[in-house]
Order: C-alpha cells, then sequence, then structure tokens
C-alpha cells in the first residue's frame, strides 16, 4: 500500500524531515539556531508539499498581519485597476498581501473606506484620494498617491510635465489654436495636466480649457462637448486631461463628420488599454505604474519596520525616495499637422491677391 503524502503544514513538515515543529517553523521565519543545511532542508520539503503559511497563523505569532490597504477613488475607471495591479505586485514581491476598498468617489466613503481597512488590521495603506481631499489622522502609515502638488503627497507621476510633453508634441505639429478638455477644476492632478499643457503650447498658440463636470451640470451626464462647433470655429486640435475624455471627443467629432487627425488632433492622458486600439489610435502620455507602485511600498515596509508612522508629522504619510516620477509621449495616429486651411480661407483677401 503506497504511503500517504505527509500534510503541508508545520506538522507535516516536521514528520517528513524528522526534527520538531519549532524548528520547522523557527526556519522558515529566520527565527531561532538553526543551521542554514538543516534550514534549506525544510525549505525544500515546505515547496514540495506545496506548504503556504497562514496569514492568521503568522499574525497570532508575529503581532503583524503581514497585509496592506489600498482605497481606490473610483474602481470602474479603468486607469485605477491597473494601478491597483502595480501595487498588488509591488506588495507581493515585499512580502505583504493587500486588501482593496473603494470610495466611490464619495469623501464619506472615503474615509469609511479607511476606517474598514484599519478595523481589518492592515499594518499601513496607500490612499489614492478623491479629488480635492487631503489624507491625515490615519493610524498607520499612509502612502498617498496623487499629484506632486498635493500636500502630503507621497509619490506620483508628474502630471504637470506630462501636460507639457502633449503641450510641446502638438505646438511642433503646428497646433495654434487648442482646447484643453479635462472633467473637474476641483482635482489636483487635472489642474496640473491642464496647467503643464498650456505651458508646453507655443507662447503665439491660444488656447481655452472646457471642464466637462459643469458643463454636465448644466444640460445633463453625458451631453454633446460641442467639440464640432470648435472646429468650425478654427481649432485644430483637442488635448483632453484624461484617455477617456479623449475618447468622448474622438466620437463626438467623428459622430459630426469630421475626419482625425486630417481636420483635427485629439490627445489623451494614461495610455489606457483601449488607447492603442481604437480608430485612430491615441496619441496620449503613459505613466510608469511599476515604478510609482515600487517607491510607495518600500515607503511604507520603511515606516513598518522603522515603527515610525508619521515620518510627515503634519499628514501621517510617508516619505518615498522618489517624488515625481516622469511621463512617456506616446505618439500615435490620433494627432498630425495641423489644418490651417479654414484659418488661411478665412482670412480677408488683400491687394493683388485672386481668389
Amino acid at each position: 500500500m503506497a504511503s500517504q503524502k505527509p500534510a503541508a503544514n508545520l506538522t507535516g513538515i516536521a514528520a517528513a524531515l524528522g526534527v520538531s515543529s519549532a524548528t520547522v517553523s523557527n526556519a522558515l521565519s529566520g527565527k531561532g539556531r538553526v543551521s542554514s543545511e538543516l534550514t534549506d532542508r525544510i525549505r525544500r520539503m515546505a515547496a514540495e508539499l506545496g506548504y503556504v503559511p497562514s496569514p492568521a497563523a503568522r499574525a497570532l505569532r508575529t503581532g503583524r498581519s503581514g497585509v496592506l490597504g489600498l482605497v481606490l477613488p473610483d474602481i470602474g475607471n479603468p486607469l485605477f485597476p491597473q494601478i491597483a495591479q502595480a501595487i498588488e505586485k509591488a506588495a507581493a514581491n515585499a512580502g505583504y498581501g493587500v486588501l482593496i476598498a473603494d470610495s466611490h468617489g464619495e469623501i464619506a466613503k472615503q474615509t469609511e473606506a479607511i476606517n474598514r481597512l484599519i478595523e481589518r488590521g492592515v499594518e499601513a495603506m496607500v490612499v489614492i484620494p478623491r479629488r480635492g481631499t487631503r489624507i491625515a489622522n490615519v493610524d498607520c502609515p499612509v502612502a498617498v498617491i496623487d499629484s506632486p502638488s498635493t500636500p502630503g503627497n507621497t509619490v506620483a507621476a508628474d502630471h504637470w510635465d506630462g501636460g507639457v510633453q502633449i503641450g510641446r508634441h502638438l505646438a511642433g505639429l503646428g497646433h495654434r489654436d487648442v482646447v484643453i478638455i479635462a472633467r473637474n477644476p476641483d482635482s489636483n492632478v487635472q489642474n496640473d495636466r491642464v496647467g503643464g499643457i498650456r505651458a508646453g503650447l507655443s507662447a503665439s498658440a491660444s488656447s481655452e480649457t472646457l471642464w466637462i463636470a459643469p458643463l454636465e451640470h448644466q444640460r445633463g451626464e453625458g451631453c454633446r462637448l460641442g467639440v464640432a462647433d470648435k472646429v468650425q470655429e478654427g481649432f485644430t486640435a483637442f488635448a483632453a486631461a484624461s484617455d477617456l475624455h479623449a475618447l468622448r471627443v474622438l466620437t463626438e467629432l467623428q459622430d459630426e463628420g469630421i475626419a482625425v487627425p486630417e481636420q483635427a488632433s485629439v490627445t489623451g492622458f494614461d495610455d489606457l488599454i483601449f488607447a492603442p486600439v481604437v480608430t485612430p489610435s491615441l496619441t496620449t502620455v503613459r505613466m510608469d505604474m511599476t515604478r510609482i507602485a515600487d517607491a510607495a511600498i518600500a515607503a511604507l515596509v520603511r515606516a513598518i519596520d522603522t515603527e515610525d508612522p508619521t515620518l510627515r508629522p503634519e499628514t501621517g504619510g510617508v516619505i518615498a525616495d522618489i517624488s515625481k516620477v516622469a511621463m512617456e509621449l506616446v505618439i500615435r495616429r490620433s494627432s498630425s499637422a495641423a489644418n490651417n486651411k479654414k484659418q488661411t480661407e478665412d482670412r480677408p483677401l488683400t491687394a493683388g491677391e485672386h481668389t
């Protein structure tokens, strides 16, 4: 009769090797006086049996949960699952699990989400705050990912410079009349992106900003943005502060029979999953989510290990090794040289010129 495979727990590993459960526990946790040779044997046996440490048992043994929290402002936005994936991977590499909570864009629910994670014993947390809110007085180390201009921010993409790159790209293509499209003027991230786009446009360019939230408050959610009218007024490019807004602009222009980019260029922000596959593919700027996540998690782990959750006393937030991570311009087919033909046609003829 075939012998039964040892159980995939501390007792099973100990029985297979003829040692005590305490020795196995010490070897796997790096504690106690266990020789390196025996430690290697124990770890190989644990791997062979498929042993997975129990988080609950580890918490009882060490007083630490090994779990981090992550608060997102809107998990329905395709940007935030990508950030969550990067955070989870960075945390796993550091030996931590992640619990995720969604604030649904509401201040009260953001506070509830933070408190709920604290109650579940997270050792620290990453918070991507609802626009215009500050995170303070949390009873554990906190890494805030918003914008470098946000007070108490830990690490974030350099949204301003991302906007500058978009502005310079459009200026280099000869666009002198640009509509900048963003959702809410209360957002630090969107304000930085809008400001950067303006700064990147040439001194001779003119721009106007269309804020979607106030427009929808007046006309209803999903209302027409009027971008086709702007093309008739002579605007040749639309720089959106999000790929979601850029997709909305692109759809409205095409519905109105305006060719992109032949009659109007469109750019976005974030390089979301659909950006390369829409028609035409979307020029945008990309965040280095891996680097942002690694910096945030490293700062949290350092705070946990030093038992100093107030590295930034005014907010309780942790300080990362780098606060701004550069964005990368991704040029695709939705942007091209400006078509200023209409502007030329509208100019009054001077003496000596012929129609």
